[in-house]
């Protein structure tokens, strides 16, 4: 959360857009210029983001709601993800990341509705894939595939997402 705030607090001082790209994401080139190219040209923008893939290029984790939608550009009221993604600048002067809950882990999910209530619109970019490779740094997705039920009890019991494996408690 740290890091948002600060973030945040130096975009909006340089009158910049804000990009996160998550470590166990690779991108192309072009990536980043063409996904700040692509929010640029929409004003209605609150956050943009790259769409997902695995290695073999097929869509995954977070953004397999997309799956159905082909290559073409759309506005989402679906969760976008920091995995590769921008947010406005206009987007960052109307709302504080002061305001976030300290208590989570994640904000992607708040941030991605807090845009939509202040009457942004959020973009996913399928023509601009990244790879997302499985998540090595963090375990508990590991443990959430090997074991769906023990997982969502941990969840459920109020452990959280956190960087450990919840077997190793």
């Amino acid at each position: 959360l740290l890091v948002l705030q600060i973030a945040q607090e130096k975009a909006i001082e340089e009158e910049a857009a804000l990009c996160i790209v998550e470590s166990d994401v690779t991108v192309k080139p072009d990536t980043l210029q063409t996904l700040f190219d692509e929010t640029l040209q929409r004003p209605d923008c609150g956050m943009s983001a790259a769409i997902t893939t695995d290695a073999e290029g097929i869509i995954n984790y977070p953004y397999l709601y997309a799956q159905e939608g082909g290559n073409s550009d759309f506005s989402t009221e679906e969760c976008l993800s920091f995995c590769c993604t921008i947010l406005s600048l206009p987007f960052l002067q109307k709302y504080s990341f002061n305001q976030l809950n300290p208590a989570k882990d994640w904000h992607d999910a708040v941030l991605t509705k807090v845009s939509l209530k202040l009457a942004f619109r959020n973009y996913l970019f399928p023509h601009l894939p990244v790879l997302h490779s499985p998540h090595g740094s963090r375990p508990w997705r590991k443990f959430k595939e090997k074991n769906l039920f023990k997982y969502y009890l941990y969840k459920f019991t109020g452990r959280r997402h956190k960087m450990v494996d919840p077997s190793s408690n």
